[in-house]
């Protein structure tokens, strides 16, 4: 058999060749070679295996020279210093203004409930809701026929006693006459003193029932004023000049007044001036001041702010699941009548404020670089909120691209800027955070895997 090009003796010399692992059944047999080549087989056999360890190898070698790669870029990363750039905020002058928040209601500063002194069936309503009514307008009318009825009967009882005060005093008259004749006639002789005693006793009874019939007349009398004012009752009329806010009736509806005087209408005095009942929490409760400034925001007008001022700061307390708030009542005009009775109202009070001093932003106070300090972030954050609740504390001011530690009195402070007393100017830029980036040298050499 001639050689096979390509090949040296040893590829030549017969070897003993791995054979393929049998298919699965559900593949067809290989075809049997050629009956008259076995050294081809052999050869082609050696051949593909060869190819297919070189294939391996050098896929081995493409997936080292990637991780070498990889881990080279990340010691390179870990291991090249750090650029630091910082980031500044201007010493500016201006105002600092210490706010205490809290949320209330729009109320109406004087609003009287109407009611009823007596019971029976509103006949009548004269007033509904925005109403504008005057003082003494009527604004509703219970049925008056029971009470006429009563004061009819009060004024006839009063008629009868004066008929009779004027019949009593007839009889006193008579009396008199009779014990005056009885008196002269027994001087004469003519009749015994038991005659003269009981013309006098009679005289007597007469001027005692005149005194019983005045003082009856004068009861009847008050009987029926009582009549005629409750009559007067079933009347309800606004108390002051106001609108109508509330109206708890309706025509035809009874109301019963045996108990509790039931509210009819509420209503308020005048719409132009409203106050915010605002509801401020213990904590801030100090801080809180009559004649202090304040505003507030309403859902219906998010972008308008209403300006009003602290009239009161009521000493009684109010508890609500353990949460102990006090009412500071703002007072503020309404001439457009944008604000409505019920309204919630988000409230800025002012505690204190200064205007025209040096301020920096409380990020400055917080800030502290941890490449120098060689302590935590949070340590020193701690210090500095020590420091500055002290009145002392310090900051970090650029100057030549380096941080500078410069120590400062601090004023007050609103939770966003602070004053500062003394220890920068205005021009100033302190330093309010940093960004560390990875610089641009590169290392010495190349720390390598071993594979």
């Amino acid at each position: 058999m001639a050689p096979v090009p390509g090949l040296d003796a040893s590829a030549r010399a017969p070897q003993p060749v791995e054979l393929p692992r049998p298919s699965p059944p559900s593949s067809p047999p290989s075809a049997p070679p050629p009956s008259g080549q076995p050294g081809l087989t052999r050869t082609a056999a050696v051949l593909k295996q060869v190819n297919r360890r070189r294939h391996r190898t050098r896929w081995v070698m493409a997936v080292l020279a990637v991780l070498a790669l990889a881990g080279a870029a990340v010691w390179r990363t870990a291991e090249a210093p750090a650029v630091v750039r910082y980031t500044t905020a201007p010493v500016v002058v201006g105002s600092v203004v210490k706010t205490v928040t809290a949320s209330g209601s729009v109320n109406p500063v004087d609003t009287v409930q109407v009611g009823t002194y007596v019971s029976g069936v509103i006949q009548s309503l004269y007033c509904d809701y925005n109403t504008v009514v005057k003082k003494g307008q009527l604004c509703a009318k219970i049925d008056p026929r029971p009470y006429q009825m009563a004061v009819d009967q009060a004024r006839a009882n009063l008629a009868a006693a004066k008929a009779q005060l004027v019949k009593d005093q007839t009889n006193l008259t008579y009396a008199k006459l009779t014990y005056n004749r009885n008196i002269d006639l027994q001087t004469r002789g003519i009749v015994p003193q038991d005659t003269v005693d009981s013309s006098k006793s009679t005289y007597d009874q007469a001027v005692a029932q005149v005194s019983l019939d005045q003082t009856q007349i004068d009861q009847r009398a008050a009987a029926l004023n009582a009549a005629e004012i409750n009559l007067g009752y079933t009347d309800i009329v606004s108390p002051v000049n106001g609108t109508v806010i509330v109206r708890n009736v309706t025509q035809g509806q009874t109301v019963a007044a045996s108990f509790q005087t039931p509210t009819l209408f509420v209503i308020a005095a005048d719409l132009k001036k409203m106050q915010v009942d605002a509801n401020v929490s213990e904590s801030d409760i100090g801080n809180v001041r009559v004649g202090a400034k304040a505003s507030f925001t309403v859902e219906a007008f998010p972008n308008h702010t209403f300006e009003g001022e602290v009239t009161a700061v009521r000493q009684a307390p109010q508890t609500v699941q353990n949460v102990v708030t006090y009412d500071a009542v703002i007072s503020v005009l309404n001439p457009d009548f944008l604000l409505k009775p019920g309204m919630t109202a988000t409230c800025r009070i002012v505690a204190a404020s200064r205007d025209g001093v040096v301020v920096v932003p409380d990020q400055a106070l917080r800030y502290t670089p941890g490449g120098l300090t060689g302590r935590p972030a949070s340590e020193g954050t701690a210090r500095t909120t020590r420091g500055a609740a002290a009145g002392q504390a310090h900051v970090w001011v650029l100057r030549d691209g380096q941080p500078v530690r410069v120590a400062v009195t601090t004023g007050l402070d609103d939770d966003t800027h602070t004053e500062i007393v003394s220890g920068l100017k205005a021009g100033d830029a302190v330093i309010v955070g940093e960004q560390s980036t990875a610089g641009s040298s590169r290392p010495a050499g190349l720390r390598m895997f071993r594979l």
